[in-house]
C-alpha cells in the first residue's frame, strides 16, 4: 500500500496543492482511495469460494460464493454446501436450517443464509416445499456437479475417481462406511439416543413431516391450536433424556419414505450429475465474518447423516 501511494503521489502533485493544479492531485489521491478499496476487498474476500459461481434459484443469476459470504456487511453469514435434492444430509441440513435460523439470527448476529444444492433449480425448490424452509430468509443455490462442495473441501465419499463402478454400488459401501467412517456411528446414534445433547429440531421435523402423512405418522399428537405432544418423552426410564431412544431414526425413516423415495423423481440428480460424482460427495457449513473474511465455524460432513451440530454452532457463535 505503501508502494502504491509513493508511486501516485510525485513531487509535482505535491506542488499543485499550493498552485493552480489542486484538481490533479485530488483526482489522483480519488484513484489511490480505489485501488486501496480494490486491494481491501481482494484480501478480505472468503478465499475457498473465491471466484466459485453458484446460480440463485430465485433471481436466475449466477453468484460468486467468495464475495456472497463476504460482502462487508458488518455481520455474519452461513453457508451450508449440501448434496443432491434427495440426500439424507441435504434433507436434515434443510431441517436443521429451519429450526436454527431464528437462533442463529438473534443470539449468534448471523443475517445471511444460503443453502447451496447439487441439482436444478426445480429440484431445490421441490426439497424446500418438502421440509417447509422459508426461501425468503435462506436463499437456494444450484451447483449440479458439485464443484464448490469439492472447493471447499468436501469428502467425496468410496472410490470417487472409479469411473467403471456403478455410483449406486459405491453409495451402498459408505452406508457401511466405506469412505465416510462416521456413517455407522451417526445412524446407530439415532436408535439409542442420547442423554445429554439436545436436538429440538428433530420434533419440529416429525411434526412436519407428520402432517404431510409421512409414514411412520405416530409420534406425536398434534392438537388442533398446534400443541404437540411427543409420545418419545412418555417412555420409562429415557423419556427424560434429550434426545430419545428411536427419536431421531424415526425421523430418518420419515425422510427416506416419505422424501427420498417418494419424491424421487422430483428430485434425483441427472445422469449427468452422477458421472461428476454427486452420488457419493458429502456436504459441510461455514460461518463467515463478512468483513474478515474469517472462518467462525466450519464443518465437513464425515459420513451419511452426520451433518454439522447446530446446537454447537449456536454455542461457538454466541
Amino acid at each position: 500500500q505503501r508502494l502504491l501511494i509513493t508511486s501516485i503521489i510525485t513531487p509535482t502533485h505535491i506542488k499543485c496543492m499550493f498552485g493552480t493544479k489542486t484538481k490533479m492531485f485530488s483526482s489522483t489521491m480519488q484513484i489511490a482511495g480505489v485501488a486501496l478499496a480494490m486491494l481491501t476487498t481482494a484480501v478480505h474476500a472468503y478465499a475457498p469460494l473465491k471466484g466459485v459461481s453458484v446460480k440463485s434459484v430465485n433471481s436466475g443469476q449466477d453468484v460468486d460464493l467468495g464475495n456472497y459470504l463476504s460482502d462487508g456487511s458488518g455481520s455474519r453469514n452461513l453457508l451450508v454446501l449440501g448434496t443432491y435434492a434427495a440426500d439424507f444430509n441435504a434433507i436434515e441440513y434443510a431441517q436443521r436450517l429451519r429450526y436454527y435460523v431464528p437462533q442463529l439470527e438473534e443470539k449468534c448476529g448471523v443475517s445471511k443464509f444460503g443453502l447451496v444444492l447439487n441439482c436444478e433449480p426445480e429440484a431445490a425448490t421441490a426439497l424446500a416445499k418438502e421440509v417447509e424452509l422459508d426461501t425468503d430468509k435462506i436463499e437456494l443455490f444450484t451447483d449440479p456437479s458439485g464443484v464448490a462442495g469439492r472447493k471447499f473441501g468436501v469428502e467425496r465419499g468410496w472410490r470417487p475417481d472409479d469411473s467403471e463402478m456403478s455410483p449406486f454400488l459405491k453409495l451402498f459401501g459408505m452406508l457401511w462406511g466405506l469412505g465416510a467412517w462416521a456413517t455407522l456411528p451417526a445412524v446407530i446414534g439415532g436408535y439409542i439416543g442420547n442423554p445429554l445433547v439436545p436436538q429440538p429440531w428433530i420434533e419440529d421435523a416429525l411434526a412436519v413431516g407428520q402432517q404431510k402423512g409421512r409414514f411412520p405418522g405416530n409420534a406425536l399428537e398434534i392438537a388442533d391450536d398446534g400443541t404437540i405432544t411427543n409420545k418419545f418423552k412418555e417412555l420409562p426410564l429415557v423419556g427424560g433424556w434429550e434426545r430419545r431412544p428411536l427419536e431421531l431414526a424415526t425421523l430418518r425413516l420419515q425422510n427416506m419414505m416419505g422424501v427420498s423415495i417418494a419424491k424421487w423423481n422430483d428430485l434425483a440428480p441427472s445422469e449427468e450429475a452422477l458421472k461428476d460424482g454427486v452420488l457419493t460427495q458429502l456436504g459441510g457449513c461455514v460461518v463467515v465474518d463478512s468483513d474478515s473474511g474469517e472462518e467462525l465455524f466450519k464443518w465437513r460432513d464425515p459420513g451419511i447423516c452426520a451433518v454439522a451440530n447446530f446446537e454447537d454452532m449456536v454455542k461457538e457463535l454466541a
